[in-house]
């Protein structure tokens, strides 16, 4: 897509493996939003600082921009059951137009296309098609238009790695303060750390705020199923750079300001709408696809939290902090204990190289 690739070099999924305490991985949200903790990552050999986000205005400076990710998560889980009883669970991967859904599914036995599923919360989900991907497309036939109805009937879908049910605080926590634009079916986590005494903090300091839009996608959990990480085929999303979030950019480039993207959501959508080294609006879907030896032109810095072992978040990340800074990064963040994955702690990275962007 948009972007610059350097010439490939062999890059293994499993180079992007490490080793996580299973203990590490946070199951529930911290009372408050910005006290977790903060990795700091300087560029170079600098060394490490363990913070707490609520340092972050100290990290930055009057005229930076923070460019957050304001989609808004939906209650994406169903649960139902075939004709022939066989349970069935339905992840919505992306709203489609006549109360339809792009899907997957949990299920013992493949449906049949032109089957419906019970659903528990009522109505019936019709099987319209197997798409390519792996994915499904639904006809959902409810009492209400399909976003609407979710809202009640629903549950909120929380990753396969929190061994949980959600449950009421998770309505709130998992939803970022600032978002506003439904259609995510997974959160944009970094953006969780934020509340409003530390908004206003930022604000004081003299920083500014952009927002795009990345609705994510179920398929953010997918692993990378092939060895040669060229060979990886992105799942895609949609997106919206807007006009006033451009004209943002470029005020604070133009004034000497960064550019600090909050989560790899953003990075993504803002790499998207490159076009020859200038950020342009652009609404659309979005399959990037970003790992060491692609250049990151959109940004100045990153705040992200902890990404699993050989996924392609791990991957975009050392793509732009330099994949052995960020290994050496991750080894101290197990050292000391932080707190991994989308209720985890937070990182705050800068470029491999400054002089260079």
């Amino acid at each position: 897509m948009r972007g610059s690739l350097a010439a490939p070099a062999p890059l293994k999924t499993s180079d992007f493996h490490y080793h996580l305490p299973q203990e590490l991985i946070a199951q529930a949200p911290l009372p408050e939003r910005s006290a977790s903790r903060l990795l700091h990552v300087p560029p170079g050999d600098a060394p490490f600082a363990d913070l707490h986000v609520r340092d972050l205005p100290s990290l930055l400076l009057p005229g930076d921009l923070l460019v957050f990710n304001d989609t808004r998560v939906i209650p994406a889980r169903l649960f139902g059951a075939k004709a022939t009883g066989g349970r069935v669970e339905i992840l919505i991967e992306r709203l489609l137009p006549d109360n339809e859904a792009r899907v997957q599914l949990g299920v013992s036995k493949p449906p049949q296309v032109g089957s419906r599923v019970a659903l528990d919360a009522g109505g019936e989900a019709e099987v319209l098609a197997r798409l390519d991907d792996g994915f499904w497309q639904l006809r959902f036939h409810v009492d209400d238009p399909l976003e609407a109805w979710l809202q009640h009937a629903g549950q909120l879908p929380l990753p396969p790695y929190i061994e949980r049910r959600p449950d009421a605080a998770d309505a709130e926590r998992y939803q970022t303060v600032f978002a506003r634009e439904t259609g995510a079916v997974a959160a944009p986590t970094a953006g969780l750390h934020f509340d409003e005494t530390l908004l206003d903090a930022l604000r004081a300091r003299g920083v500014e705020f952009g927002h795009v839009t990345l609705h994510v996608g179920a398929g953010t959990f997918q692993p990378v199923r092939v060895d040669d990480v060229h060979n990886h085929r992105m799942h895609s999303e949609w997106i919206n750079v807007g006009a006033e979030l451009v004209a943002k950019v470029r005020r604070a480039r133009a004034a000497g300001g960064r550019v600090i993207a909050v989560g790899t959501t953003v990075v993504r959508a803002l790499e998207s709408a490159m076009v020859d080294g200038e950020l342009l609006p652009f609404a659309g879907d979005t399959s990037i696809f970003i790992f060491p030896g692609y250049r990151i032109r959109s940004i100045d810095g990153l705040m992200t939290n902890f990404h699993l072992p050989e996924s392609t978040l791990l991957m975009l990340v050392s793509a732009f902090a330099g994949k052995q800074r960020m290994f050496a990064a991750y080894e101290h963040a197990v050292r000391q204990r932080y707190r991994f994955f989308s209720y985890g702690d937070a990182m705050l990275l800068w470029p491999e190289a400054t002089d260079a962007r």
